[in-house]
């Protein structure tokens, strides 16, 4: 009980598990694995954790029974095959987890389930009672329907997603990699484990990869790039060699395994709105800031105004997504638009007494192209 008399909340931690790991080398179920995640995942509960699983391998595990050797380019093959894998990962997933008395739930999402700020609200309440009930969430993109305008892409964006939704106090990544290199271990014989990362800058996103495994569809960038919004979520996350034993245990005892994201004190609340404008949408453009403006915003909190922008890619409307860049090109934050893209490009390089003078222009001289009320900072 806390001072209130009301009973503490249970930690909570999400797990996202990738294909390569989940499969055997002929990306197959690989069942020891299964039943090894659920003993970990078991004795985390006994310590006083509420558990959500992000899983990857439902088409791996459907091309399996349908019997195709090579995964397909198509997207209806790629479609039914997950919608046979998704039901043999389901049964798998209920049988390790049901012989430890784990009761388990399939939730599927696309981003249309999540950009809609109501359904958003709807998912996390579903996933809040789920856990309510001692129910472990297994949830995974729903691939089955999924297409690319609606794909989280890899599963990693999706585990950060959730754990947002559900407020976590941890996240651990298991991949088929110790954790963050200072460079490609695979091709620099000279690259060094990073044991921990306080702030996600040009050089750490520099040092990440491009995906590897071909089993799934993220890699190391994918990882970076949930952790950066994760750390101004107030929410480490860890990523580490998922065939590391006992590696869940530890990493929610607080032990070393691989790489830790450290999510700094936050100094004010993150609000659900913010976290789905990181997280809830796909951007649809990037607006380019001069220094005077990045400085605006990432020391003083101001809002976005057009007078700062120097750059616009991509076609957006009022009230898209986009992400907001400095002049080399690096990503620093994410909002919602209050203008289109057509209208903001005919204001770059104007003064705001031009804007003002001009009638097409005029509703940009004082109005914040992102309010900062609508902005997330990544550092």
């Amino acid at each position: 009980m806390d001072k209130t008399g009301t009973a503490a909340r249970r930690r909570r931690l999400v797990v996202k598990i990738g294909s390569s790991t989940l499969t055997t080398s002929e990306s197959s179920i690989d069942y020891g694995f299964l039943d090894d995640l659920a003993a970990q995942l078991a004795a985390v509960r006994d310590a006083g954790w509420d558990v959500v699983v992000v899983t990857s391998a439902a088409i791996a595990c459907g091309l399996e029974a349908l019997g195709i050797p090579k995964r397909p380019t198509d997207m209806p093959s790629l479609q039914a095959a997950a919608s046979v894998g998704q039901s043999a990962l389901s049964t798998a997933y209920s049988q390790a987890f049901g012989a430890r008395d784990m009761l388990t739930s399939v939730v599927l999402l696309t981003r249309r389930d999540t950009a809609d700020r109501t359904a958003y609200l709807h998912a996390r309440d579903t996933l809040n009672r789920l856990l309510e009930l001692s129910v472990v969430p297994v949830v995974n993109e729903n691939d089955t329907v999924s297409v690319e305008q609606i794909r989280f892409g890899d599963n990693d964006t999706l585990a950060a997603l959730v754990a947002c939704l559900v407020d976590a106090n941890l996240v651990v990544i298991l991949s088929d990699i110790d954790g963050m290199y200072t460079a490609n271990p695979q091709s620099d014989p000279s690259a060094a484990l990073i044991p921990e990362i306080d702030r996600i800058g040009r050089e750490v996103l520099a040092a990440a990869g491009g995906a590897g495994s071909t089993v799934g569809s993220g890699g190391m960038i994918t990882k970076i790039k949930a952790a950066r919004v994760l750390m101004a979520a107030g929410i480490p996350m860890v990523i580490c060699h998922g065939r590391r034993p006992n590696c869940i245990v530890d990493a929610a005892a607080g032990q070393s395994v691989g790489t830790l994201f450290v999510a700094p004190e936050r100094p004010h609340e993150i609000s659900a709105k913010k976290l789905w404008i990181a997280l809830g949408d796909s951007t649809r453009g990037t607006v380019t800031v001069d220094g005077g403006a990045r400085d605006a915003l990432v020391r003083h909190g101001s809002s976005l105004l057009a007078v700062g922008v120097r750059g616009v890619e991509g076609s957006f409307e009022y009230d898209d997504i986009v992400d907001v860049a400095d002049e080399t090109g690096h990503v620093f934050g994410r909002g919602r638009a209050s203008v289109g893209s057509d209208l903001l490009e005919l204001a770059i390089g104007r003064s705001r007494e031009e804007m003002e003078a001009n009638s097409l222009l005029a509703l940009l001289a004082d109005r914040p192209v992102i309010h900062r009320d609508e902005l997330v900072l990544f550092e």
